[in-house]
């Protein structure tokens, strides 16, 4: 993949798209989606994991429940990766999120993943360049083992939003009640180190292609959610799959 240049890529919808009319669409697709999460589950034959990775704000949560929401609970799987715990700092970097990875018939959810041992180890230098780039290959390589060797596709979303949206989104959290709970006091602290989150994460992208990241402009929400939406829906039926038979 060449260099990406995240500054140089629209966080928002093409100009002449309209809100009314993509929220529609969106519900269409969502009523759509119910019924292939159900033929997956039945069938039994693939799996999905999808992984969210974006900065604070880019609405990895509300994507979640406006797009998965729906389906039924007994095939998704949602899992947040926060900061490794001692027994899982014990263990290769991995361990902690294979442990997650789909079965067949489910969709998997990755609120933040494997990528953050990349992303904020460097940001913070926790990590030396030598050590991320052996963690580029195994992310790699975990990727492909998934992909050959349990018929899961993996559907890699970056949430790209601007540094002026996720301000103005991290002022909400300090001032909407029903927000508030979000807010963390470490959130302006990471903000700051916006330049150095936007290097790591063009360096995962490029090194990490392996299987395609899908870079989704997120400024605005009913945008994000259609574009998503429209990419599980399409790739469940490019699965072509059938109800088991008696």
């Amino acid at each position: 993949m060449n260099k990406i240049n995240l500054a140089e890529i629209s966080t928002r919808a093409p100009e002449g798209m309209e809100k009314k009319t993509v929220k529609a669409v969106t519900q269409e697709i969502l009523g759509e989606l119910d019924g292939l999460q159900n033929l997956l589950f039945a069938e039994h034959k693939h799996a999905i994991l999808v992984v969210l990775q974006g900065m604070d704000a880019s609405g990895k949560d509300g994507l979640i429940r406006k797009v998965l929401g729906n389906m039924n609970p007994q095939g998704v799987n949602v899992r947040g990766f926060k900061a490794p715990t001692e027994d899982e700092k014990d263990h290769d970097f991995l361990w902690r999120i294979h442990r997650f990875a789909p079965a067949k018939g489910m969709i998997h959810v990755f609120n933040r993943s494997h990528y953050e041992d990349i992303l904020v180890q460097r940001v913070h230098k926790w990590i030396d360049d030598e050590t991320a780039m052996k963690r580029m290959q195994a992310i790699n390589d975990f990727e492909r083992l998934l992909t050959e060797h349990n018929n899961t596709t993996i559907l890699k979303f970056y949430l790209h939003i601007s540094e002026e949206e996720q301000k103005e989104r991290l002022k909400e959290r300090r001032k909407d009640p029903q927000k508030m709970w979000k807010y963390n006091k470490n959130d302006t602290t990471e903000a700051k180190l916006w330049k150095d989150y936007m290097k790591m994460y063009e360096e995962a992208i490029e090194h990490c292609n392996d299987v395609k990241w899908q870079i989704v402009p997120s400024d605005q929400n009913w945008y994000k959610e259609y574009l998503i939406a429209q990419t599980l829906r399409d790739t469940l039926r490019s699965f072509n799959m059938e109800y088991p038979t008696l």
